[in-house]
């Protein structure tokens, strides 16, 4: 497993006690403490995963996730404020794979970090017996973790193509927030948890779905959300 970590954080304490932690449960850390030059970084070193605070100097984790998520395809891990639905939903919408609130809980952390990590490096399985997935001219691969509509590949982050690829499975079933959370991040759903959502809204984009009347991704009042096995042409 690739285990750099680049940990943008501007607080210095905090970060240093972050970075010794994560060192001890053998990753090795970088640490960027300005907004401004944590870009470059992040698209020269190529980390295997990004640990990204929002209120930074320079620039902040908004700007920097929207700049990079283009051509980066490692897992960004935001830094939110506690209880601030707007940020974690921004930061899911700007393509970040997680986000965990402030105040860090190390072991939190560590927990969530292997856990998106051990998806996002899982080694594919065996090109012979790759498990693909069509409806109409829609196509998406295990093995090569990807998805097209027609010839064009849809551009996806880690988690967007685990829950993409969920929801493909399973195609013409119900399932409910607590499912699919408990599935992709083996929590349940609190009522309050909007990750689930946000990558909705974001797949029902790169998907041409209609956002005021999805007929691909459907959303069931009450229930959850069901991916349809039609309306792909």
């Amino acid at each position: 497993m690739n285990t750099h970590i680049l940990l943008v954080e501007d607080d210095e304490k905090l970060a240093a006690l972050t970075a010794e932690y994560l060192r001890k449960n053998d990753f090795e850390v970088a640490i960027e403490h300005r907004g401004d030059t944590a870009e470059a970084r992040i698209l020269s070193e190529r980390p295997a995963l990004v640990v990204l605070d929002i209120m930074l100097p320079g620039k902040d984790g908004f700007e920097i996730c929207r700049s990079v998520r283009p051509n980066y395809s490692g897992v960004i891990l935001m830094l939110t404020a506690r209880d601030e639905d707007f940020d974690q939903i921004l930061g899911l919408e700007l393509g970040a794979d997680d986000y965990i609130a402030k105040p860090v809980q190390p072991r939190v952390l560590l927990a969530r970090i292997r856990a998106l990590l051990r998806r996002s490096q899982a080694s594919p399985p065996d090109n012979e017996n790759d498990e693909i997935i069509s409806f109409g001219n829609f196509r998406i691969s295990q093995y090569t973790r990807s998805a097209h509509l027609g010839t064009t590949e849809i551009e996806l982050t880690t988690a967007e193509f685990d829950l993409l690829w969920l929801l493909a499975q399973r195609a013409g079933t119900t399932l409910s927030r607590d499912e699919l959370l408990h599935e992709l991040r083996g929590i349940g759903f609190d009522g309050l948890d909007r990750s689930i959502d946000a990558r909705i809204s974001r797949l029902r984009k790169k998907l041409g779905d209609d956002p005021d009347n999805p007929t691909r991704i459907k959303t069931v009042r009450g229930k959850g959300y069901l991916f349809s096995r039609h309306d792909w042409q």
